[in-house]
């Protein structure tokens, strides 16, 4: 259908009043997940899409050729959607579900009407499994997680958003499920298997009695592991083990003990980055001293901001890029948004001088010597700047992610007082093979001898140069990696917080392997 002769300026206003209305929903959701980093983020990219000028261009301009409100922003939507569907990188394609949430609240808005679930419920003993043939990242973040115990998609990937959410909350959900969940019939008793990737619709009783024994085995499990939850982590022949906590935002710290860990080996601070406006010094300073109180007396590496790749921050990243985890991302972007890193950069200073040589701070994405450089003159530069002003303050030790393959390539030529390995980073650039991409997985693998031998590259750099490095990427939170990261000489590790009891027992299990002479 078309506008009425003479109705654009009406169908532009109603086209306004629909974004503005899904937005205002959007960031309401955006700021009730102030405790889950991870799904904020995701939603802040829809937040910024519909706040940017230039995206909802072409649905006004088509009003202006006559189309109706729905019909211009339906087409657009659509366009986009096929193409970062379509999109080699997965990053780029994980976010059309994003774009369909979008489409979905402003058509739902222009109607005047909400949107249809199409999510059949699998009631096993009382707990709700949410089937969908397919499920958008604010369908999910609206779950209630008090009942919504799992979910099952029929199409999606590892890598989409509302996986990346469902992970983060560690709530289980199964992806590619295939046609045949969506006949499983509403209210179906249904038993649902993360580990083995399984989902039983119409168990017998012998699927039950499994499950029951598996479930009682891990909570054992679970209780042994506690009891040493607390103790310091030493291999089976005895060499000590640094375990720090990685910490994504300091309002989840408020029920976490500090006892298990040796310290934070990562905070991160894009939590910080979501609002209207970046954060001011002082807000920044109390987030940073949050931190610092929560550890206790125990040392805390706080990295400067992280933005790009799949992190979207409003005003600082580049929207549209066509390799965003090749573009402008990590300190790359600090010299086109210098006021912004040194307001950051002010914060750290001051919040360094309240716990003396115990905090650290490094930065994203170094690539050359170069990078590290100037981000120690510019540290400096602040702290001169801060004392020339009576305020108190100091310049903390200055380290660096080791995530680009040329930085552990080059790692003793980097001036810095300690390295932090970001696996995830790392194993991707040197594999060349997208972390989030399902197709590719047997490339992106921890255990390949290249990743190996980059990791121990970076190993000896510090060694030779007498300084700490640490591991905060996924292999350092899995288990089953740990040894991996031992045998390459790695004798400090920074680990989701939920994890560390079963990273301290694949540390106390861990024995070198014996080297004999030919």
């Amino acid at each position: 259908p078309t506008a009425a002769p003479g109705d654009s300026a009406r169908e532009r206003q109603r086209l306004q009043q629909a974004v503005d209305q899904a937005r205002a929903a959007v960031a309401e959701l955006t700021a009730a997940l102030n405790a889950e980093p991870v799904a904020a983020d995701i939603m802040e990219f829809q937040l910024a899409l519909l706040e940017d000028a230039d995206f909802l261009a072409p649905a006004f301009a088509a009003i202006d050729s006559g189309a109706a409100a729905e019909v211009a922003w339906r087409a657009m939507l659509d366009a986009e959607i096929a193409d970062y569907a379509a999109a080699d990188a997965p990053a780029m394609a994980a976010k059309a579900d994003d774009l369909a949430d979008i489409r979905a609240r402003v058509l739902e808005a222009l109607c005047g009407k909400p949107g249809a679930k199409p999510l059949s419920v699998l009631v096993p003993n009382g707990d709700v499994i949410y089937a969908a043939g397919r499920m958008t990242p604010s369908e999910f973040l609206a779950c209630d997680p008090a009942s919504v115990r799992a979910v099952a998609i029929s199409g999606g990937s590892p890598g989409s958003h509302v996986a990346i959410s469902a992970r983060a909350r560690g709530m289980p959900m199964l992806v590619n499920c295939g046609r045949k969940l969506l006949d499983a019939p509403s209210g179906a008793c249904a038993l649902l298997d993360a580990v083995e990737a399984r989902l039983i619709v119409h168990p017998k009783a012998s699927h039950r009695a499994e499950f029951r024994r598996r479930f009682e085995r891990y909570r054992n499990q679970r209780k042994q592991l506690n009891r040493r939850v607390n103790e310091s982590a030493f291999t089976a022949d005895g060499e000590r083990v640094t375990v720090y906590a990685n910490v994504d935002d300091p309002s989840l710290l408020a029920d976490a003990e500090v006892a298990p860990f040796d310290g934070v080996g990562l905070a991160r601070t894009e939590f910080l980055f979501r609002g209207d406006a970046p954060p001011d010094e002082d807000t920044q300073l109390a987030a940073y001293r949050a931190i610092i109180d929560w550890a206790d007396g125990r040392p805390v590496t706080i990295r400067t901001l992280d933005a790009g790749g799949d992190k979207a921050v409003r005003g600082v990243t580049v929207h549209g890029e066509t390799n965003p985890f090749l573009g402008l991302r990590g300190c790359r972007l600090y010299e086109s948004h210098r006021a912004l890193f040194d307001t950051q950069l002010r914060a750290l200073a001051r919040a360094a001088a309240t716990a003396p040589g115990r905090l650290k701070v490094m930065i994203p994405m170094v690539t050359r010597p170069t990078e590290m450089a100037r981000f120690r003159a510019q540290f400096a530069e602040v702290v001169a700047g801060l004392k020339s002003n009576g305020v108190d303050c100091q310049l903390p030790a200055l380290g660096m992610m080791v995530e680009v393959p040329a930085a552990a390539l080059e790692a003793a030529s980097f001036d810095a007082d300690f390295y932090s390995v970001g696996s995830n980073d790392l194993i991707q650039y040197a594999m060349a093979a997208a972390r989030d991409d399902p197709r590719v997985a047997q490339l992106n693998d921890p255990r390949a001898p290249a990743v190996g031998g980059l990791i121990r590259m970076a190993v000896s750099a510090a060694r030779a140069r007498g300084v700490e490095i640490s591991v905060c990427g996924d292999m350092a939170s899995n288990p089953g990696r740990v040894p991996l990261l031992l045998e390459a000489g790695v004798r400090a590790l920074s680990v989701a917080m939920a994890g560390v009891a079963e990273v301290k027992q694949a540390v106390r299990r861990w024995r070198p392997t014996a080297v004999t002479d030919a």
